[in-house]
């Protein structure tokens, strides 16, 4: 009895099973590759508006800080012009003769101007 003898291997959906799954055929690659793509972008997108850091959900708002520093510095720095053009508006006055001498020899040069009624 003779038994029929196959004419070609069975053909497999691997033609080489030593070969990394990597390398293996895929369908519908070409949609695989712009996913890959599009992950890579949003990757991208996510690391240039959060930074580096690699859990940016935890990250601590930077700006209202900068905002608030910003806001501080400014009124430091307007109370310190104030102090300043008030003392300078002083020495003007006590040089043109307005300062609190001035209303302190208005309020005494009366009391010793009076004249006695004879």
């Amino acid at each position: 009895m003779s038994s029929p003898t196959p004419t070609s291997p069975p053909a497999s959906s691997d033609p080489d099973p030593h070969l990394p799954e990597a390398f293996h055929y895929t369908p519908n690659e070409e949609k695989y590759v712009l996913q890959a793509d599009a992950l890579r972008h949003r990757q991208l997108r996510s690391a240039l508006l959060y930074g580096s850091s690699r859990y940016w959900r935890r990250r601590q708002q930077v700006w209202p800080a900068v905002i608030g520093g910003l806001i501080l510095v400014a009124l430091i720095c307007g109370v310190i012009a104030l102090i300043g053009a008030f003392g300078r508006q002083q020495e003007v006055n006590e040089e043109r003769g307005w300062g609190n001498t001035t209303r302190q020899q208005m309020i005494q040069s009366p009391l010793t101007d009076v004249s006695p009624i004879p």
